[in-house]
């Protein structure tokens, strides 16, 4: 029997995995490199803020609502930690979803004074006022009306119903929403939603080595620029940087004609699925983050649930998790959207890939930076480009310091580094 050598086989010893730790470190650094600058910053959130606080005491003093509005509040990716630089624009624009909560008398009064139609109209005509005294553009779609400001920022302001459905999760919270298309109030529930992700963001995710995510995350050495309000309670949490990248692969691949635009699947969509899979997969051990999300993409198609028709079409149903009746995939039962989705999930998975193996190979920062800019963009790709830079000078800068240390004293100052200098 031979005995055992105890020289490496080459052509397993040619490369070594890094650690977990240090797998999510560079993570961290790149996804916060690439979402903050399609991040609102906390003035322009003030900015909307104070605009909606406006918004809500001027239709509490129109009579139509006077007894009825209760608040305004924010929804959707604002309240979730997910917002990014809207697809219809590559201005420093944003969208925020609002609000306006009216309390169940309103049903009653509509129900026998108009209906659906009647209360998006008397909404949108009562903000018409605000508009033109505030020089702001406005639009009325089927579910909303849109206020447009000068700096491309947007607020898309909602009207619902309370309408408590204890028997739903989270169905304290669960409205109805006024629908101008079918004539009729429809299902919601954007705070029971927000309780929802936020359950599925509360996951610890389980990797090879024991780390605690908010330390690889400081370890970044992130810049001391806070994009929105409690960013620490939402956008540093693991799901949400997730549905960001998820979000912005999206903005980028789709924004190519306006044609590709219309087909583009919707963020509620994207966030659902990637809050299910999130859920489902992260007390699951994997070896860094990127794995999780890797993994994540290549569940979330079959999270949908599918109905083929008559036709040889499928018809895709995805239960809103707060207001079952609601379903969140009616928008992808449009012609083209199907088979748009299950391409970029290829495409995603992919580009997933290649950025798997140049973090883990350390294939330097040209090949990073070309492979985050054919997924992300060319936006990504600089920004990127610049914090790349600038860590590599701290990182010059503080090695020169330990060298001094060093030969003044036995202690040294560490730098707190990254690993993506390969070339």
């Amino acid at each position: 029997m031979a005995e055992p050598t105890a020289i490496p086989d080459p052509l397993t010893a040619r490369f070594r995995r890094p650690s977990t730790s240090d797998l999510s470190r560079r993570f961290f650094f790149l996804v916060d490199a690439i979402a903050r600058d399609h991040e609102p910053t906390a003035t322009q959130l003030e900015r909307l803020a104070s605009s909606y606080e406006g918004t809500a005491d001027f239709l509490a003093n129109r009579k139509e609502f006077a007894d009825l509005l209760i608040k305004i509040h924010p929804h959707g990716s604002r309240q979730l930690g997910t917002m990014v630089r809207p697809l219809r624009t590559s201005t420093d624009g944003f969208d925020v979803d609002l609000i306006a909560l009216l309390s169940s008398e309103a049903r009653g009064h509509y129900m026998t004074h108009g209906g659906a139609a009647a209360l998006i109209n008397d909404f949108y005509w009562a903000l018409k006022g605000y508009a033109d005294y505030h020089g702001l553009s406005i639009r009325r779609w089927e579910r909303c009306v849109t206020l447009g400001y000068a700096d491309g920022m947007s607020a898309d302001i909602a009207p619902v119903i309370e309408a408590p459905l204890l028997s739903a999760p989270f169905g304290e919270t669960h409205a109805l929403i006024p629908d101008r298309a079918v004539m009729t109030f429809e299902s919601t529930n954007p705070l029971g939603y927000a309780k929802h992700f936020d359950r599925a963001a509360a996951v610890s995710p389980v990797f090879r080595e024991r780390i605690v995510v908010a330390k690889a995350m400081d370890a970044a050495d992130r810049a001391e620029v806070v994009p929105l309000a409690d960013a620490d309670e939402v956008f540093n949490r693991l799901l949400c940087r997730f549905v960001q990248l998820l979000k912005l692969h999206r903005n980028s691949k789709f924004s190519v004609s306006e044609a590709l635009k219309k087909l583009a699947p919707t963020s509620v969509f994207v966030t659902t699925l990637a809050a299910l899979a999130y859920a489902r997969l992260a007390p699951i051990q994997h070896d860094s983050p990127l794995d999780l999300l890797a993994d994540m993409v290549k569940l979330m198609p079959s999270l949908v649930h599918r109905t083929m028709l008559p036709s040889g079409l499928e018809e895709w149903n995805l239960p809103n998790p707060s207001a079952p009746k609601d379903n969140l995939a009616s928008a992808m039962n449009e012609e083209g959207r199907q088979e748009a989705f299950e391409g970029w999930i290829g495409v995603l998975a992919r580009d997933l890939g290649k950025l798997q193996e140049a973090v883990e190979h350390n294939l330097g920062n040209d090949v990073l930076i070309s492979i985050v800019e054919g997924a992300f963009g060319a936006r990504s790709a600089s920004t990127l480009k610049v914090e790349l830079s600038n860590t590599r000078e701290s990182n010059r800068a503080a090695s020169r310091v330990a060298l001094v240390t060093s030969t003044a004293a036995t202690r040294t100052l560490p730098a707190r580094a990254h690993n993506f200098h390969g070339d």
